[in-house]
């Protein structure tokens, strides 16, 4: 069956928009490569904040570029360019980088965040089709995009251009990310809430510790190693040898499948399962969780060079929002 026009139609945009985006890594690898270089030092050395800034369609791209260095280690704030004329250049100091985003780079709005960077010697880094326009020419680092067409069929909405935007943008602060070393864990600082936060949370904040862990010895009695596994509720519990390094586990499956009248008269180290599956307390919640789902497990246990200190169980996982 032939496909419905809308069909078409968007197959169609996404067809010239994919365009768009294979100039873009053509131009990054060719013509502005030396200026993309540039541009990730510039904002790797910045002493102040990135000002994103822009109008219209450019605009609400800036303000997600904004969002998205922020929440990877540069500090970054969008000032809308007409705004800008009206009191809010005040937000813009000396330290600060001005990223600027014109497809045209004439934009009436631009006039006056351009004669303020000028007047103060701050940074600009414009982003446009147009590197010989107003913008590009005042701009201390130009990233020209390929002058492609639109998705619209009539040439007009920006949509191509905004999407190359968002992809250069993109491209900058993972390269800014990168050249920072810039972490996992540093990425969780400024995403604690939600299943990203969780799954940034680490396995010492959610392992149960001290007299909530379930633990026996090598020699301790069956008898007392089933009371742990009963009492402490996590279907487990650890062995420790005499040095206090974890030795082997003992799970209630253990107990069902090993079960005999002469079980009783044993101790836990001749029963125990050796090497364990273990983590460690610097190990993320999602790899802890990660590894329960391979092996199929419900609970693992939590060591520091060796050493038997806590336990993790699926349970505390999910309460967190991993799943």
């Amino acid at each position: 069956m032939e496909n419905p026009e809308s069909v078409k139609s968007a197959l169609r945009t996404i067809q010239t928009e994919n365009r768009g985006l294979s100039a873009l890594a053509e131009a990054i690898a060719g013509p502005i490569s030396s200026d993309f270089a540039k541009a990730v030092e510039t904002l790797k050395n910045i002493k102040g904040r990135l000002i994103v800034t822009g109008v219209g369609k450019s605009g609400h791209i800036g303000n997600k570029m904004a969002a998205t260095f922020a929440s990877t280690g540069t500090p970054a704030h969008f000032v809308h360019s007409a705004e800008a004329n009206h009191g809010d250049l005040g937000m813009i100091t000396r330290d600060d980088v001005i990223l600027g985003l014109s497809r045209s780079g004439e934009t009436t709005e631009f006039k006056g965040i351009l004669a303020y960077a000028s007047r103060f010697s701050i940074p600009l880094i414009a982003i446009t089709s147009n590197g010989q326009s107003a913008l590009g020419k005042v701009a201390n680092i130009c990233l020209t995009m390929p002058d492609v067409e639109e998705a619209c069929p009539h040439g007009l909405a920006p949509t191509t251009s905004t999407m190359m935007q968002l992809a250069l943008g993109d491209a900058l602060a993972v390269s800014l990310l990168e050249a920072r070393g810039f972490s996992a864990s540093d990425f969780g600082v400024y995403h604690p809430g939600g299943s990203l936060g969780a799954s940034l949370t680490y396995v010492s904040e959610v392992m149960h510790s001290g007299d909530r862990l379930p633990k026996v010895t090598t020699d301790t009695s069956m008898a007392e190693a089933i009371l742990q596994i009963t009492e402490k509720s996590f279907g487990c519990v650890g062995v420790v040898g005499s040095d206090g390094l974890l030795a082997g586990i003992i799970t209630d499956g253990d107990l069902r499948r090993q079960y005999s009248n002469s079980m009783l008269s044993q101790n836990a180290g001749e029963v125990m399962t050796p090497n364990p599956l273990t983590t460690n307390p610097d190990a993320l919640a999602s790899s802890a969780m990660a590894m329960l789902n391979e092996k199929s497990r419900t609970a693992l246990m939590v060591t520091d060079h060796g050493k038997y200190i806590g336990i993790v169980h699926l349970h505390d996982l999910l309460r967190i929002g991993l799943g």
